[in-house]
């Protein structure tokens, strides 16, 4: 049954989705807008499929709430409908001594959050994962494998079958009012409140809708490349290393998929386009538009020898291979082949702080969903209820 109240949700990936469903089960009539042919296109089509388990995030914080709630209901979710998951676990594993005292704040910071992990041996780290070099290991239960498109495509169904739509090729050009949403090549729609969960182009269609958001989207290139079928056995589930502290992104690491594949990366590299999957994608817009933005030239100054040691791991196989043996130092020459990229779109302030939570914004009859990045996709279910519950 649809509703008196119309809700228009910008962007059809899975925070746009979840949010619709979620609307969609509080009565609400449901328009789900997406400019591209089919769902989960960018960042939850392009990321490593991991169900987070809440370790990185801080105490308190939503991403940390959201991704604990977010791994036990997106489990459930998956089962329910008879997706593809499974619970595999993870090694986060110290290399060197000088990684222990950080190994060890990472676990308490995991049982602060209520995340089921515990420190183990080297040889104990080795039972798990028989070819990991490690000096010590956390061991992290709950984190999972899932097919966010597949999830994608089961919340699809649930907007259409309480009598929602999802619009494809549906590119916002304009906002008139509230949520009055003009439509490339289509006609207006009307709502009565405008829900934006457009990622890459979230700040975008903030400031279509009037507001003056206090973030730009930067966007960051993720590379991947995946191990060549004969050598899948080096790795068994889900290894990383332990994260700097200071960045948003957790560096290259080892993941099993549903499909039985592994991939391995992501580096973190400035994209020359909101969809530039490529190095040779480059868009003047969104140059200009990240240019423009004096958080761009803040971070850059702040994290420069981070950005060019990202971007010389880009362009060389043999050092992105050099990062990954840190961790499994068995993986031979010819053991990567490149895959797919993503795009992670970073909300930064005008300081040039990146915003390190799930960040929402507010107006009359409109709520602008401005940073989601991982575990975005885990918390999605979470994040949506939270969204929903602030229209009533």
């Amino acid at each position: 049954m649809t509703g008196d109240r119309h809700a228009v949700v910008v962007g059809a990936g899975i925070v746009g989705l979840a949010t619709g469903r979620a609307l969609a089960q509080r009565g609400w009539r449901v328009t789900v807008l997406e400019k591209e042919s089919r769902a989960a296109d960018h960042q939850t089509g392009n990321n490593s499929g991991v169900i987070h388990s809440g370790l990185y995030y801080a105490p308190g914080s939503r991403k940390a709430t959201l991704a604990v709630q977010g791994a036990a209901t997106m489990r459930d979710f998956a089962r329910e409908r008879g997706l593809p998951v499974e619970v595999c676990g993870k090694l986060v594993v110290a290399t060197d001594s000088g990684q222990l005292p950080a190994l060890h704040a990472l676990a308490e910071r995991g049982a602060v959050n209520g995340v089921p992990c515990r420190l183990v041996s080297p040889a104990e780290a080795r039972e798990y994962e028989p070819h990991v070099r490690a000096v010590g290991a956390l061991r992290v239960e709950t984190t999972g494998i899932v097919d966010y498109r597949a999830v994608c495509e089961a919340l699809r169904s649930d907007i259409l079958a309480a009598g929602g739509e999802v619009v494809f090729g549906a590119e916002v050009v304009a906002v008139e009012g509230r949520a009055e949403v003009v439509v490339r090549s289509g006609p207006v729609v009307r709502g009565d409140v405008l829900f934006n969960c457009a990622g890459l182009h979230s700040d975008r269609i903030a400031r279509l809708a009037g507001a003056r958001p206090a973030v730009r989207i930067l966007p960051f290139r993720g590379e991947y490349f995946e191990l060549a079928p004969q050598y899948r056995s080096l790795v068994r589930g889900l290894i990383y290393p332990v994260p700097d502290p200071s960045l948003p992104f957790l560096g290259v690491h080892l993941t099993r998929m549903i499909d039985g594949s592994v991939h391995a990366g992501p580096n973190a590299v400035l994209a020359l386009a909101r969809e530039g999957y490529r190095w040779r994608t480059v868009n003047a817009r969104d140059l200009a538009d990240a240019a423009a933005w004096p958080g761009l030239w803040r971070l850059g100054r702040r994290y420069w020898r981070t950005g060019v040691a990202e971007v010389a791991r880009s362009m060389s196989r043999a050092r992105f291979l050099a990062s990954l043996r840190e961790l499994v130092p068995d993986l031979p020459d010819d053991s990567l082949v490149p895959t797919h990229a993503g795009v992670r779109a970073q909300a930064v302030h005008r300081s040039g702080a990146m915003v390190d939570d799930f960040y929402y914004e507010r107006r009359p009859g409109q709520v602008h969903v401005l940073n989601a990045p991982s575990p975005a996709a885990t918390a999605a279910l979470g994040i949506a209820e939270e969204i929903a519950a602030q229209v009533g």
